[in-house]
């Protein structure tokens, strides 16, 4: 589903990924764990879209979107939850939902609402008003409202009270059991347990 090969970024003239080559075959949980500045960020936003310089290639179901903008990626099927959640936070639960939404709007949010019935008793409130791991579901859930089939996710659980770290990971488990395909970086090991495999950035270098 995703090929990375031979992928090198720069900060400036400082060199943040060496040679990445990675694979994310359809429906599978791949882990990506480092310490802080391992490359782990800029290594989902280069696949985004949203990154700095790079060589190498990147290939989405069987397409080269190496030069393609972000939008263009995220409307072929990868969505992208950042670190920091990134949400409008003058606005409530559900008009953060719908601003994302494709497709069925009505059909999508019933979906992400069912993955995330804690959300269903705040539709109306402001994004701002809620805690980390309200917000970080509200960013999971806004992602998919894109029906995407490739989650890029950027430490979904850090930070995050340990019965709502639960919550999140039993909904991640669900869009994978459905047949989405799910990268994520972390630095603990929430998830590790539960992928398929696990992968290390080391200084920007890859060690499977």
């Amino acid at each position: 589903m995703l090929a990375l090969d031979k992928l090198n970024v720069w900060y400036g003239a400082a060199q943040a990924l060496f040679d990445v080559s990675l694979q994310v075959a359809g429906g599978e949980l791949l882990v990506l764990q480092g310490l802080n500045g391992a490359g782990k960020s800029t290594l989902l936003q280069t696949i985004i879209g949203l990154g700095p310089r790079s060589t190498g290639t990147i290939r989405f179901e069987g397409q080269l979107i190496t030069q393609w903008p972000a939008q263009r990626r995220a409307q072929a099927g990868l969505g992208y939850v950042a670190e920091g959640r990134r949400l409008f936070t003058g606005l409530s639960v559900q008009e953060n939902l719908r601003v994302a939404a494709r497709g069925d709007i009505a059909a999508s949010e019933a979906w992400v609402l069912d993955l995330f019935p804690v959300l269903k008793t705040m539709l109306q409130r402001s994004a701002a008003q809620m805690s980390g791991g309200e917000q970080q579901m509200l960013a999971i859930a806004r992602t998919l409202m894109t029906q995407p089939r490739l989650l890029l996710l950027d430490e979904p659980c850090e930070g995050i009270a340990p019965v709502l770290v639960e919550n999140i990971v039993q909904a991640l488990l669900t869009l994978k059991a459905g047949g989405t395909a799910l990268l994520v970086a972390e630095q603990n090991s929430v998830l590790a347990n539960r992928a398929d495999r696990v992968s290390t950035l080391v200084a920007g270098q890859l060690r499977v």
